[in-house]
């Protein structure tokens, strides 16, 4: 397979890159930074909506993140269920992480850990952690009742969201030992560490 993954790793390009690390598969890494890639023609050719991640197996072009995640798993044939009804909650938990905590997440990581001081707004950052608490509680109550989210190991619906609220485990650790847990057996894994250390 000649895959090809673009974004650098400070971008949603992480989660494919942990992604592709975990099911072992061979790729290059083209790093594009995401305040760069709506001008390089280049790129445009490859994806012309200019975003990144994506990326190109034997020429299939795919983009988004978590989109991109679950296709490369389930053609991996692994961290993919093998019936209909985990296949279903993978997609459950992938869609559920983007709808209902992706943007409180990203407003509150940014404006606490992500943007130089002077650019943080405490009360944005608040207003998106207010945001944050009925899905982190939902969550929380999903790994009370399992250590992962699908099935009874590691899988593609525990990497897709992990991978995007990575950050959490520094939020309300407390609070929500059952989170805080998950994300850190989540992101201790060699293949986040290694994913993480790319340019």
């Amino acid at each position: 397979m000649s895959l090809i993954i673009y974004g650098t790793s400070r971008s949603r390009a992480l989660r494919v890159l942990w992604m592709a690390t975990e099911l072992g598969l061979e790729f290059d890494h083209e790093p594009l930074d995401w305040r760069d890639c709506r001008q390089n023609a280049a790129y445009r050719l490859v994806n012309p909506a200019g975003t990144i991640p994506s990326i190109s197996d034997d020429g299939f072009v795919l983009a988004e993140s978590l989109a991109i995640n679950l296709y490369l798993a389930q053609k991996s044939g692994m961290l993919w269920p093998g019936n209909a009804k985990d296949q279903a909650l993978t997609l459950q938990w992938t869609l559920w992480v983007a709808t209902s905590l992706e943007t409180a997440y990203t407003q509150w990581a940014s404006h606490t850990y992500w943007l130089p001081e002077a650019a943080r707004d405490a009360a944005l950052a608040a207003s998106a952690a207010a945001q944050m608490q009925g899905p982190l509680d939902h969550l929380e109550r999903a790994l009370a009742r399992s250590e992962w989210l699908v099935g009874t190991a590691f899988s593609a619906a525990d990497l897709n969201v992990a991978s995007v609220i990575s950050v959490v485990r520094r939020f309300e650790r407390e609070k929500r030992p059952n989170v805080s847990n998950w994300l850190d057996r989540c992101c201790t894994r060699p293949a986040f560490q290694q994913a993480a250390k790319r340019p």
